[in-house]
C-alpha cells in the first residue's frame, strides 16, 4: 500500500474513522492507511467494516475493526480510550457518519432540520 518513494505523512500515527463502512469513510480510511497510519475502522455494520479492513490489509496497511455507534457518546469515549490503551494514543479522529440524511431534495423545499442534521450530528 505504501510506496517507498512517496512521502509518508502519517507514518506511526493512529487514526480512527467513524463511519468507515460508508463510501466516504472507507475512502478516508484507505487514504490514511496509504499514508502510513494504523487505521481503526468504526461503524455499526461489521460486514462493511471487515471489507474495508481486508482491502487495506491486502495492500499492506494495518486496520482494525470495531462495531461502534458514533451517535452514542459513551460508546465513542469507551472506544477511543480502548484504542489509546492499546497503542498509546490516538492522533486522528475522523467522523464520516451519516444519519439518514436527505438526498435529492431541492434545497428550497428541504426543511431546515434536514439541512442542518449532518452538521449537528458531526459536531
Amino acid at each position: 500500500m505504501i510506496n517507498p518513494e512517496d512521502e509518508v505523512l502519517l507514518e506511526n500515527k493512529n487514526a480512527v474513522v467513524y463511519g468507515a463502512g460508508g463510501a466516504i469513510g472507507a475512502a478516508v480510511a484507505r487514504a490514511f492507511a496509504r499514508d502510513g497510519a494504523r487505521v481503526f475502522l468504526a461503524g455499526r455494520t461489521r460486514a462493511t467494516l471487515d471489507k474495508v479492513a481486508s482491502e487495506i490489509s491486502a495492500l499492506g496497511g494495518i486496520a482494525e475493526v470495531a462495531e461502534v455507534d458514533a451517535l452514542d457518546e459513551g460508546k465513542v469515549e469507551e472506544h477511543a480510550a480502548a484504542i489509546s490503551r492499546k497503542v498509546g494514543g490516538l492522533d486522528i479522529s475522523f467522523n464520516a457518519i451519516s444519519h439518514g440524511d436527505v438526498h435529492g431534495s431541492p434545497l428550497l423545499e428541504m426543511p431546515f432540520e434536514d439541512f442542518a442534521r449532518p452538521v449537528s450530528t458531526a459536531v
